[in-house]
């Protein structure tokens, strides 16, 4: 299960193989803040609270957008953050810089 929270309100779907948290978000019309969706923009920043493992591992889009320290904190750009197979539950907070 894949749980995402934008500003306005929150989902509960399931989580598809290979897809990221932000082309979920978009199929799924939650108003998670973007603009570009190629790792370009850091917009769609989010805050995975629960199931990074779950997660491809961070690419090389968002070490060039975010700090070292983001990352150990648990935050991801949601357009990078790519489901594994079999994911487990992940929970996701939109947290755009601006």
């Amino acid at each position: 299960m894949l749980e995402l929270i934008s500003r306005t309100r929150a989902i509960t779907i399931d989580a598809e193989e290979g897809m990221s948290l932000l082309d979920l978000a978009i199929k799924h019309e939650l108003d998670w803040a973007f603009s570009c969706t190629r790792g370009t923009c850091a917009r769609c920043r989010c805050l995975v609270e629960e199931g990074a493992a779950f997660l491809e591992e961070v690419t090389d889009a968002e070490w060039d957008r975010m700090e070292p320290e983001e990352f150990d904190q648990g935050y991801r750009l949601a357009c990078q953050a790519i489901i594994k197979p079999d994911a487990g539950s992940i929970k996701a907070i939109n947290k755009p810089y601006f």
